[in-house]
């Protein structure tokens, strides 16, 4: 793949205010993109309006909504969309699940890859533009404490590969790529999941992170997304990510 220079273009960033989101905005900004980054809390995208500078636009609303990916995709014809927003999951084990609580990431996490995607590729994007989807280890390997979180990472996955395959057939010359990061603390979301599985195995919190061994980050993972973007990463279609970076998944 040839490396391309971000800077002077627009992203969106879903999932902005914290975490992996967060992250990846940092990172888009330093290399000089113009990041409109959503989230639900006004409040937390201020702060980071407020730590990033200028070049970060807060845009309160739902992820996850499909008049909202319509309207901004639309309006600014961004060349990067990295999809980081989520539900997160109860921890609890199937039998303490409802279905409300089992279903919530499909509803949130799915719900945003589908209609981002779909948008993406109806309007469709501009030649070279990415499009970055987080789903996560889970979707390897399962989740038995949170419902239907790792299947909904799984699906968001095949969106993005569905989507890979549709932009090659037609000539778009968009690229669709799907990250699955390792279970990290360094997120609220990972934070409360090591939690629960040490609750689970009967160990301290800070045991079950030792093993872990060396952790994924939001600067590491802004890092990895700003690799796929400038073109500095093989052309697969999903990745692992660890703190020791991107790794291709086999198509």
């Amino acid at each position: 793949m040839s490396v391309t220079d971000p800077a002077g273009t627009t992203a969106i960033v879903t999932g902005a205010a914290g975490g992996f989101g967060r992250g990846t905005a940092a990172a888009l900004i330093r290399a000089g993109v113009r990041v409109l980054g959503v989230g639900r809390d006004l409040g937390a995208l201020e702060k980071v309006r407020a730590d990033l500078g200028e070049s970060f636009v807060p845009v309160r609303s739902d992820a996850a909504d499909p008049d909202l990916a319509a309207d901004l995709l639309d309006r600014h014809a961004p060349r990067t969309v990295v999809l980081s927003a989520g539900a997160t999951p109860a921890m609890r084990p199937l039998s303490e699940q409802t279905w409300d609580s089992f279903r919530a990431v499909w509803e949130t996490d799915v719900r945003q890859a589908f209609h981002w995607v779909r948008g993406a590729l109806r309007r469709p994007l501009p030649p070279g533009s990415t499009v970055v989807s987080f789903s996560s280890g889970a979707a390897l390997r399962g989740s038995p404490l949170s419902g239907g979180y790792a299947g909904a990472k799984a699906t968001v996955r095949f969106v993005s590969e569905y989507a890979a395959g549709e932009s090659e057939r037609r000539g778009l010359g968009i690229r669709f790529a799907s990250v699955l990061p390792a279970l990290s603390p360094t997120t609220d979301l990972g934070a409360e999941a090591s939690a629960a599985y040490a609750a689970f195995e009967g160990i301290a919190p800070e045991a079950f992170i030792r093993r872990m061994g060396p952790l994924l980050t939001p600067e590491l993972a802004g890092a990895a997304v700003l690799a796929l973007v400038s073109g500095e990463t093989e052309g697969a279609q999903s990745y692992t990510l660890s703190a020791a970076g991107l790794a291709p998944l086999p198509a």
